[in-house]
């Protein structure tokens, strides 16, 4: 249940157990199950307490236990991609609360190639640490090329130990931007407004049904946008005075830049 509190326990654990008894995943005692649909939220955090100290609750220590996870995560700054190879990606949400910042709603959790631009997004009913280590496993397998690298904001939800466990036993490389610097994700908040916010707008959506709909739309324009959306790419960029010059590489689209020799930097 992501390590909720007493209280929002209690109100699932009738659906829980309904749900895991069917499915044959747990046989309980007539008697135990009548005490477990009993039990008052008060209970269930004494009995909890000690779980939630061995695993670190960031409820009673959040501070000191962000710090701890970030120090294991090196950062990478704009200036560190440079001559980066297929398979180094950044990620990023983008949440869709119509402005609106209370309760839930649905996130599209996008990831991005650095070096080719390929672009893959699936939608989460909610931002949370489990559900994001489940789509990384299917964003992995959706990408033509082996994920690398992962570079992330310092969200939470990236900033956690489910995510760090994750990608140190499948090998992935994984990195943070500096906080309040969007420059060091240049690439994939470029991809939220171009592909995500193109698409799907500024709306609210919540549940399920908008869940699995945007879903549908996801896995339709994937197509789209890395087979058939040409796309530049930064070559160069100098600086005299006040003026930048910047010169690209002929537009190609991520799929082209994958397969061709002639975009490699």
């Amino acid at each position: 249940a992501d390590r909720i509190c007493g209280r929002r326990l209690k109100v699932v654990i009738p659906s829980f157990i309904e749900c895991m008894q069917r499915n044959g995943h747990m046989t309980l005692d007539p008697v135990v199950r009548e005490k477990i649909l009993a039990i008052s939220a008060a209970t269930i955090d004494r009995l909890l307490k000690p779980i939630r100290a061995e695993a670190g609750d960031r409820r009673k220590r959040r501070g000191r236990y962000d710090r701890r996870l970030k120090k294991q995560i090196r950062i990478r700054t704009f200036s560190d991609w440079k001559d980066v190879s297929p398979g180094y990606c950044e990620a990023d949400f983008v949440a869709h609360n119509g402005g609106v910042i209370t309760g839930s709603c649905v996130h599209s959790y996008v990831i991005t190639d650095v070096f080719s631009g390929w672009v893959e997004v699936l939608p989460l009913v909610a931002r949370q640490q489990g559900l994001v280590v489940e789509a990384t496993k299917r964003l992995r397998e959706q990408l033509p090329i082996e994920l690398l690298g992962l570079n992330t904001d310092n969200d939470s939800a990236f900033m956690n130990e489910s995510l760090i466990d994750h990608c140190k036993s499948t090998g992935i490389v994984l990195t943070r931007s500096r906080a309040y610097r969007k420059n060091d994700q240049a690439w994939i908040e470029q991809k939220n407004g171009a592909v995500v916010r193109r698409l799907v707008g500024y709306s609210r959506f919540t549940g399920l049904v908008a869940t699995h709909t945007l879903g549908r739309l996801y896995q339709l324009s994937r197509l789209y946008v890395n087979f058939f959306q040409p796309s530049f790419k930064l070559r160069s960029k100098m600086r005299n005075g006040a003026k930048v010059t910047k010169t690209y590489f002929k537009p190609a689209t991520p799929c082209d830049r994958l397969l061709s020799e002639e975009s490699v930097p």
